[in-house]
């Protein structure tokens, strides 16, 4: 039996195998093709979705793991697939060198990451597929293929459909520190400002829990300032104390006692003050993630977020969600380097929203979908959404095209489940 992190979705695969060389890769897809069982790959385990489940094969790429090849003077690192991001950023760091940009957890694999979009916030930013310069697939029938062109651009953001990832070329950056500054202000305030706060800044995110009239905000930057200490220590209080212990008790007591919801909501804001911190980016960047949740998340045209974040606030509202989680909005630049990038062709302003484990998710979700579906916003692609091709295809200016790949290095649907069959037929 495997299951995801949240431990809500789950599959009995007929085999599960750790390959630890590309061409053990290979040989797992041959066998599986033959015995007519179809392929799929597990990272971390942080999709929301039911990307993974199956019944035939599934492959770990955990055995996958480091740098192969770093040229500093170029900015370029060879990485296998299965290597988890924390792993990466220490490896990188070692060298001198970090990503540009990261979400905010980091035990991912650099696979699962970016075939599903994965993003941090930058208005000046693309998603983590934006920095793949080339990558190595294995495919349909068990070849290993360096892709380019078209290939690559539909393979960046591929959530797995077109075969197993074994390698990828990032571009990378001198190593560099963040100066990290949050804050709670007034939620009318931010959304009255938002354009300034997510320029003014290399990086900006803020979270608002519903029924709570004040955002939780934080503003990131470059600096050369030498790290601070003591910032680490309020950072944990921050980090571990208040976003995950406190949050985990009041979660569990809102899930006990669904009415008193708003007022543990606003309790739980007020306990976030204002603090600052400098530290190496990938320490900063990332938050660790110890309250299980389940999510939907949905790439937004940037000018449309205000309002579409008041729309779904109102319906909790309106509709009297017991929802004891906060809605995270973070900003990503344009992107045509990947054919299915939920940024494709406009700057974008995520909206995600949570609930926690063991709550009814389904009508929450199915109104912020609804929020969604009004602006024209595109899913992420690790995370909950019902949409299938018929909607996505609407989306996605490139959608066909993904597909006619896809035709081409997976014609008998090796590496489909349900999950890919419903996106792209």
């Amino acid at each position: 039996m495997w299951s995801n992190w949240t431990g809500d979705q789950s599959c009995s695969p007929a085999r599960r195998a750790e390959p630890s060389s590309v061409a053990e890769v290979a040989a797992v897809v041959r066998e599986a093709a033959a015995q007519g069982q179809g392929v799929r790959v597990v990272g971390a385990g942080h999709a929301f979705g039911d990307n993974v489940l199956t019944d035939g094969t599934l492959i770990s790429l955990d055995r996958l793991s480091g740098i192969q090849v770093v040229d500093r003077p170029a900015g370029r690192v060879r990485v296998s697939a299965g290597t988890r991001l924390f792993r990466l950023n220490e490896l990188l760091d070692d060298h001198g060198l970090a990503l540009a940009n990261l979400g905010d957890i980091n035990v991912q694999s650099a696979a699962g990451a970016i075939s599903t979009a994965t993003h941090g916030t930058g208005a000046k930013l693309g998603n983590l597929a934006t920095l793949v310069e080339s990558m190595e697939l294995v495919t349909a029938d068990g070849s290993i293929v360096e892709l380019s062109g078209e290939d690559l651009r539909a393979g960046r953001v591929s959530v797995g459909a077109l075969g197993v990832v074994t390698a990828y070329t990032l571009r990378a950056v001198p190593s560099f520190r963040l100066h990290e500054r949050r804050d709670r202000l007034p939620l009318t305030q931010v959304l009255a400002e938002l354009d300034a706060y997510a320029d003014g800044n290399d990086h900006f995110e803020f979270f608002v829990f519903p029924h709570a009239p004040d955002a939780l905000t934080k503003e990131l930057n470059r600096t050369e300032a030498p790290i601070k200490a003591s910032g680490r220590a309020k950072a944990y209080v921050d980090e571990v104390i208040v976003e995950n212990r406190i949050l985990d008790l009041v979660c569990r007591a809102g899930r006990r006692f669904p009415s008193a919801i708003p007022r543990l909501n606003r309790m739980v804001t007020g306990l976030a003050g204002a603090s600052e911190r400098v530290d190496v980016s990938h320490h900063v960047f990332s938050s660790p993630r110890l309250v299980r949740f389940t999510e939907t998340e949905w790439a937004f045209p940037r000018e449309a977020c205000a309002d579409a974040l008041t729309d779904i606030l109102a319906r909790i509202d309106r509709r009297r969600l017991d929802v004891n989680f906060p809605l995270e909005v973070r900003f990503v630049a344009a992107d045509t380097e990947s054919m299915l990038s939920p940024s494709y062709g406009r700057p974008t302003a995520y909206i995600a929203a949570h609930m926690y484990a063991g709550m009814p998710w389904q009508e929450l979700f199915t109104e912020v979908e609804t929020v969604a579906a009004a602006y024209g916003a595109r899913p992420h692609w690790g995370k909950r959404h019902t949409l299938g091709a018929d909607t996505l295809s609407g989306l996605y200016p490139e959608f066909e095209e993904f597909r006619e790949v896809r035709k081409r290095l997976d014609p008998t649907g090796v590496f489909a489940n349900a999950h890919v069959e419903r996106l792209f037929g």
